[in-house]
C-alpha cells in the first residue's frame, strides 16, 4: 500500500522499507504492518491530541517527571508549546514502559525504535502466522479461560514488581500470541509507587480480567486477585513465583471517631492561638 505521510520519514531514514497494510485504528493511534529487511513488524502512529478520544486524565499523568524545566513550566501553563510537550511525554511513556517491561521479562511487544511520533515494535503473531487477535475476539473453553487468566495475572505481577501498573488493562488490549497472551497499549501506564491512584487502577485492571474470563469460567467472577496482589506488593512479599489463591480477607478496624474529633479540636485551638500571637 502507499505509505501514509506519517510513515514516509521512516522510509526516507531507512528505518522501514515498505508499508504492507493497515492493521488497526484505535482511539489513540493507527497501527500498520511494515517490513524492514526480512523482518515484518508493526508501526504505531499516534494520533494528534485533537484527533484522539482518549483524554490524558490527571490520574494517569500524576507524578510523571519532565527533565526539561522549560517544558514542565509550559505544560503546567497549558501553552501551545506545553501541549506539544505533554503530547510527546504521553507518547514516550509507552516507549519507556515497553523497554522497562521487556527488560523485566513481561510479555509485551519488543520495542524496536521510536521516531517522530511513530513506535516501531514487534508484530505479535498467532499460530497461523497472521497478526494475533485480541482476547475479545476469541472464544475460550472453561479450561482455556482458567489457563489464560492465570498466565495474565502472572504478567500483572511481573509488571508490578517492575514498578508499573497498566491502568487500562482489559480484553481489548491483550493479544493472544502463538506462545500465549501479550499485553499491549501502555501510554497510560502509571508508576506503582509514585501514583496515588495506582492501587485503584490495579484493582480495576484485575477486575476487568476476572469479569471477561468469568464468561467462560464463572467461578472466576468472585475472586479477589487484585486485593491479594496489592497486599503482597505493599508488604514487599510479591514474589514472581507466588501462588495466588484469589482469596483475600480485609482487615478493617473501626474508625476512632473520638480521636479524629480531638485532633480537629486541637488543630482549631492551635490556629486560634497562632492568630492571637500574630502581630
Amino acid at each position: 500500500m502507499k505509505a501514509p505521510p506519517r510513515l514516509q520519514p521512516l522510509i526516507n531514514e531507512g528505518l522501514i522499507d515498505t508499508v504492507v497494510r493497515q492493521l488497526t485504528s484505535g482511539k489513540e493511534a493507527m497501527v500498520y504492518v511494515v517490513r524492514r529487511g526480512e523482518e515484518v513488524c508493526c508501526a504505531k502512529v499516534y494520533k494528534e491530541a485533537t484527533q484522539r478520544s482518549f483524554r490524558q486524565a490527571v490520574d494517569y499523568t500524576e507524578n510523571r517527571k519532565v527533565k526539561n524545566t522549560r517544558q514542565a513550566r509550559a505544560m503546567s501553563k497549558g501553552t501551545r508549546f506545553g501541549r506539544q510537550a505533554q503530547e510527546a511525554a504521553w507518547q514516550s511513556a509507552e516507549v519507556d514502559a515497553l523497554y522497562r517491561l521487556a527488560g523485566a521479562g513481561v510479555r509485551v511487544p519488543r520495542p524496536i525504535n521510536f521516531c517522530d511520533g511513530v513506535l516501531l515494535m514487534e508484530l505479535v503473531v498467532a499460530e497461523d502466522g497472521d497478526a494475533a487477535p485480541r482476547l475479545n475476539d476469541v472464544i475460550f473453553t472453561q479450561e482455556q479461560a482458567r489457563l489464560h487468566h492465570t498466565m495474565i495475572l502472572r504478567e500483572v505481577v511481573r509488571m508490578l514488581r517492575a514498578g508499573i501498573v497498566h491502568g487500562d488493562l482489559s480484553e481489548f488490549n491483550i493479544l493472544l500470541g502463538i506462545d500465549g497472551p501479550v499485553i499491549i497499549d501502555l501510554p497510560q501506564a502509571v508508576d506503582a509507587a509514585g501514583n496515588n491512584h495506582a492501587k485503584r487502577m490495579l484493582l480495576r485492571d484485575v477486575a476487568n480480567l476476572s469479569a471477561f474470563f468469568a464468561r467462560f469460567a464463572p467461578e472466576l467472577r468472585n475472586t479477589r486477585h487484585g486485593e491479594e496482589i496489592w497486599d503482597l506488593y505493599s508488604r514487599a512479599s510479591l514474589d514472581p513465583g507466588v501462588a495466588l489463591t484469589g482469596e483475600f480477607e480485609s482487615h478493617e478496624r473501626a474508625v476512632d471517631l473520638g480521636g479524629v474529633l480531638r485532633e480537629i479540636d486541637d488543630a482549631r485551638i492551635e490556629e486560634q492561638l497562632r492568630r492571637l500571637r500574630a502581630p
